[in-house]
């Protein structure tokens, strides 16, 4: 493989461009997308070159409409659960995946069973796989 073909690596703990491709199609109609970065730039001031590539789901203009923003703490390590099915397939992100494996680890300790970390906006290729759903 050339160097202009070669995939730039993700983020540890993020699931692969293929890999979530297959997570996707898989879970179909299914699928909930969990954007745990802070709608607050003074608490998560990294946030903000995330939000210039992809804002905040809306449920009032179909943007990212498999998607729900339940933001990560950082000061209790916690974020409010998602009202689904423990079974229910996650991708779970932020702006490029280090609150996305918090998250991703939290539901799992939470009952939740099919959850992947997407990384987030930063990981272009990982996002181009999820970002629009």
């Amino acid at each position: 493989m050339s160097a202009e073909t070669t995939p730039e690596p993700t983020k540890a703990g993020v699931s692969s461009p293929e890999e979530l491709r297959d997570f996707v199609s898989s879970a179909g109609s299914r699928l909930l997308v969990v954007d745990v970065r802070h709608p607050d730039a003074s608490v998560e001031p990294g946030d903000v070159k995330s939000l210039a590539v992809a804002g905040f789901p809306d449920k009032e203009s179909d943007y990212r409409p498999r998607a729900v923003n339940l933001p990560w703490s950082r000061e209790t390590k916690s974020m409010e659960l998602p009202t689904v099915d423990p079974d229910t397939p996650i991708i779970t992100h932020c702006g490029g995946g280090g609150r996305g494996q918090k998250a991703k680890d939290y539901l799992m300790k939470n009952g939740f069973t099919n959850v992947l970390n997407g990384g987030g906006p930063k990981e272009t290729a990982c996002w181009a796989e999820y970002g629009s759903k």
